[in-house]
């Protein structure tokens, strides 16, 4: 099969699936009829931060930018753009694909994300896009998960994206979770020498053409597997990337963490001490101390690596919970010790830490509506992270975000 057969057909196969995904989601969106309203806001009480490591930034912190993921691929942008205003985030984050938006070099289909950036706009939404899968096209070893071969393909994708929306994007995160095989598939292998020439190449378009933009170093996963083929530990691809001067060409330092089931404040070491050690089914918290369990090691840990010398920007961080499912996909099991209360409050509280310790500049939740967008508790992790559920009814933690949001709007922060 010669390569642009095979290039039509993969164009083909991902406008189907694209298609396919836009119509379930859409359908799962209206079926109850259900629109998400304000629920009574749940009692969220924030305990004390605790004591501070002495590196803490001793300057009065910027305020911390705060949004949300949105499926905005799926479903009418106006209606997943009135959702993000009913709960009060003032960003929102969507992931771009690339390969689906250059499907042969230099031939562009924006597709919903045309309608998405300008409905943001209209709502005033300030909007950070992540960047990720390389075209086909630009892969000698082909698929998308993975970057290009030649990083001046995704300066020009950036370039021609922020020309066409200008002033409508106001960060860009350069790719995602580059320590995973799963997203940077190269014969090369993890090398975060090669991410940083990426990065490079990618910071230098995005300031040509619009140095407002934020620029975001690919957040890292964090991962207790480091057996340099799968994954690489996290903290040691980011000293990596920290070797390869990344720090050049970024303004702020991508982090995930998707909470399991200890909250936002405990310390990996201090899990184990405490009183769910006793009950919990899932046991990795408690029996293996390591920092990929903790969002508090994870984030005071890359703060630590990088000397502060640049404020880090938490795109991806939740926590899941499958109380009202009873139901996982293999490996979420964690999710069935969480409550829906328990959500809530750790969310919740995690902003406000980010808001303390001076040195998180942007928080975004995962996820607002993957959910009714989705595929079920038991075939998609995504759905257990949303807040709001299966049907489109607001979870808990929609009406404490909504509460804690007016808050601080109330309080000018």
């Amino acid at each position: 099969m010669s390569r642009q057969v095979r290039r039509w057909i993969t164009g083909l196969m991902t406008l189907l699936v694209a298609l396919e995904m836009g119509i379930l989601g859409f359908a799962l969106w209206r079926s109850s009829g259900t629109q998400p309203e304000a629920l009574p806001s749940p009692s969220i009480s924030i305990p004390s931060t605790s004591p501070a490591p002495s590196s803490a930034p001793t300057h009065a912190p910027e305020p911390l930018q705060i949004g949300a993921q949105v499926h905005g691929y799926v479903g009418d942008p106006r209606d997943t753009l009135r959702v993000v205003r009913q709960v009060g985030f003032p960003w929102v984050k969507q992931q771009v694909l690339w390969s689906m938006h250059e499907p042969a070099p230099g031939q562009y289909d924006w597709g919903i994300l045309e309608g998405f950036l300008i409905v943001s706009e209209l709502e005033s939404t300030r909007v950070v896009l992540s960047v990720v899968t390389a075209p086909e096209w630009s892969r000698q070893e082909g698929g998308i998960h993975g970057p290009p071969d030649r990083p001046e393909d995704l300066a020009r994708f950036l370039r021609t994206l922020i020309r066409r929306h200008r002033g409508r994007i106001h960060a860009i995160e350069v790719w995602n979770e580059q320590n995973l095989r799963r997203e940077w598939q190269t014969a090369r292998g993890l090398r975060p020498e090669d991410y940083v020439q990426l990065l490079r190449t990618a910071y230098t378009a995005i300031k040509a053409e619009d140095p407002r933009i934020m620029v975001i170093s690919g957040a890292l996963s964090p991962t207790g597997i480091d057996d340099g083929v799968n994954a690489v530990d996290d903290f040691r691809y980011l000293q990596g990337m920290l070797q390869a001067g990344f720090l050049n060409y970024a303004d702020c330092v991508g982090v995930h963490h998707n909470g399991y089931n200890i909250g936002p404040d405990i310390l990996a070491e201090e899990a184990p001490g405490l009183p769910e050690a006793r009950t919990a089914r899932f046991r990795g918290p408690f029996d293996h101390p390591h920092h990929s369990w903790s969002f508090k090691s994870t984030l005071w840990g890359y703060w630590k690596i990088i000397g502060g010398a640049k404020p880090l920007c938490v795109t991806e961080f939740g926590w899941a919970s499958a109380e009202e499912y009873g139901v996982t996909p293999p490996g979420f099991e964690f999710a069935l010790d969480n409550s829906l209360e328990e959500q809530a409050r750790w969310i919740v509280e995690a902003f406000e830490r980010m808001r303390s310790w001076g040195f998180v500049r942007m928080a975004i939740l995962w996820n607002l509506d993957f959910a009714p967008k989705g595929f079920g508790p038991e075939r998609d992790d995504n759905v257990l992270y949303s807040i709001l559920d299966t049907r489109g009814i607001p979870r808990p933690a929609f009406s404490a975000l909504q509460a804690y949001l007016r808050g601080l709007s109330q309080d000018g922060k």
